[in-house]
């Protein structure tokens, strides 16, 4: 089944109904078969792709650009969720956008005046994330909640694969589902297993990017499965 960013367009209307979701991360997969894992996962029920994009710069780790994903959009009906650990997310915006991203997630960290990201981001068609690292305060993206359509919470620092869950910002996820929409997603990212997964759905979250424990198992679809299981029992 072949489809590009604009033959679906009720994906992002999709993601606006809560329930839970296992997101892979694209990041763990085998980049010399990224069709093939995408396929494997979808199959498996999987309705969003997180798609890690790195510069380098802000994280300490490159990973790939719009081609990638540019590449995938053709191979797949997920929800290409596209979180931006980049400097300069409005300057890139319209290339994730054209390429097939739904979704662009931006951290607060990098800019001090996110309203124009939000501004660039929507212009060309996406929905928009906004991102907090591990110590960063909910006040920083406070006054930009209603404007969002999902928030990332980092339960790592951001940069690379397979480190282990920082419990401690539970307490946030805990906050911000007390201050989001229902038709906002509150998703965390970092360490995710069959135990934090179920840690953070209690507290709130209901988008769970996981990567080494979907796509580092002998059996991704297996896992998926164990994941968004565990998460829906916890609830």
């Amino acid at each position: 089944m072949t489809a590009t960013a604009s033959d679906d367009n009720n994906r992002l209307t999709d993601l606006k109904t809560r329930q839970m979701r296992v997101a892979p991360s694209l990041l763990a997969a085998d980049f010399c078969r990224l069709r093939e894992d995408v396929a494997i996962v979808e199959r498996a029920g999987a309705e969003v792709l997180h798609l890690d994009v790195m510069d380098g710069h802000f994280v300490p780790n490159i990973s790939f650009g719009p081609g990638v994903i540019a590449h995938l959009r053709p191979v797949s009906r997920m929800f290409f969720d596209t979180h931006l650990m980049i400097e300069e997310p409005a300057r890139y915006a319209e290339a994730f956008a054209n390429a097939g991203s739904d979704l662009i997630t931006f951290h607060i960290e990098v800019t001090d005046n996110p309203n124009e990201v939000i501004d660039a981001i929507r212009k060309h068609g996406c929905g928009v994330g906004v991102s907090i690292n591990p110590t960063t305060e909910i006040d920083t993206i406070e006054a930009i909640l209603p404007k969002v359509d999902l928030v990332l919470v980092m339960s790592v620092w951001p940069g690379f694969g397979g480190q282990s869950f920082i419990g401690d910002v539970l307490t946030k996820v805990a906050q911000l589902r007390d201050r989001l929409n229902d038709n906002q997603r509150l998703e965390i990212d970092g360490g995710i297993n069959a135990e934090t997964i179920a840690l953070a759905a209690k507290a709130g979250a209901d988008t769970f990017v996981a990567g080494t424990s979907v796509f580092g198992d002998p059996d991704p679809a297996a896992a998926f499965n164990r994941l968004t299981q565990a998460a829906q029992q916890a609830v």
